[in-house]
């Protein structure tokens, strides 16, 4: 099968878009498109191939897998927004989920997303101004009878508290920081 980077470019211009023969992450993307032989099956594959390399899905590598794999560019869309392990945009150096579940909203779940919003200035979905923290949420974790629950950088913090969010994330985000070497 021909290398699908030599395409032209999703700009539409008829020749190779630059960032597709030069970054070597879209490399990696082909890879998981050609093992499924470019055919719309291998959509979340490639997107999640696109998510590990970028750390989140921009519109011109959508365009690109979308017309690799012959999909409407609304599809690949529709799937990259659905599923809540992707991300549209470039998120922080740390990454804080807030469980809006059930459970998790009955014990007062909103009360600590709204707690660290005010702390760290920013709302769900979106990054603080210094790229140091994204700030999420999610349906559930079923992690219920720890609830309420967020995870920090993937790790589960249960019976969170309002008044004492902020600070356990300031210190977690503290302590991850003097671990790296």
């Amino acid at each position: 099968m021909v290398n699908q980077l030599n395409r032209p470019s999703p700009a539409g211009n008829g020749q190779p878009d630059a960032r597709l023969l030069s970054d070597k992450r879209y490399k990696l993307i082909e890879a998981a498109m050609r093992r499924y032989g470019y055919q719309g099956h291998g959509l979340i594959e490639a997107l999640h191939s696109a998510q590990e390399a970028f750390g989140y899905l921009d519109d011109f590598t959508l365009r690109h897998i979308a017309r690799t794999l012959r999909l409407p560019p609304s599809k690949v869309f529709g799937v990259a927004t659905f599923y809540n392990y992707f991300t549209l945009k470039p998120q922080g150096a740390h990454t804080c989920v807030v469980c809006m579940g059930t459970a998790c909203y009955i014990k007062g779940a909103h009360e600590v997303l709204r707690a660290i919003e005010d702390a760290y200035g920013v709302k769900a979905g979106g990054t603080t101004a210094d790229n140091q923290l994204s700030l999420l949420t999610a349906r559930c974790f079923g992690s219920c009878a720890l609830a309420p629950v967020l995870t920090l950088d993937g790790e589960t913090i249960g019976k969170v508290l309002p008044e004492t969010v902020a600070d356990q994330i300031a210190q977690r985000l503290v302590s991850m920081e003097h671990a790296q070497p």
